[in-house]
């Protein structure tokens, strides 16, 4: 089962369980991911590094939003979209740690063999490719610019 069909599938249990929390985040998945799908010229599915993609990208602006709305001192806005986040977050694979981000950016730039700062773009696009979906990519580009200084 590839994830569009877990998404539906999870969709008709919160529908069952009247879980509206679950239901609303859920929904607004499956929303990006038909549009996702209709973007690719009509393709018949969506595989699941296009639908990780869509999801982190959703979580992403989720916690940006949930920072604004603590920065306001918006409590009651904050947590429901925390709370959205982290039924995103079930969808994802498992986040890298600061180490294992440390070490698989080092194997990046000994494969590609960056010196310097020069060379940044070539192992950042090496390092998205690779770690798409499993670190922010804010935290590659912190991690790259602090090995390669």
């Amino acid at each position: 089962m590839n994830l569009f069909d877990q998404i539906s599938e999870d969709i008709r249990q919160a529908m069952l369980a009247r879980d509206k929390e679950k239901l609303e985040a859920l929904r607004n998945v499956k929303k990006v991911l038909i549009e996702a799908k209709t973007a690719k010229n009509g393709a018949e599915e969506l595989d699941d590094d296009a639908a990780i993609k869509a999801i982190s990208k959703l979580a992403k602006q989720g916690r940006d939003s949930a920072e604004i709305y603590k920065q306001q001192n918006r409590m009651d806005l904050y947590e429901p979209e925390m709370a959205q986040v982290a039924i995103l977050e079930t969808y994802l694979p498992k986040q890298m740690d600061d180490s294992e981000l440390t070490a698989a950016i080092t194997a990046i730039i000994a494969q590609c063999g960056a010196t310097s700062m020069k060379e940044m773009g070539k192992v950042m696009g090496l390092a998205s490719k690779e770690l798409a979906g499993k670190v922010d990519g804010g935290l590659i580009s912190e991690k790259v610019k602090s090995l390669l200084a």
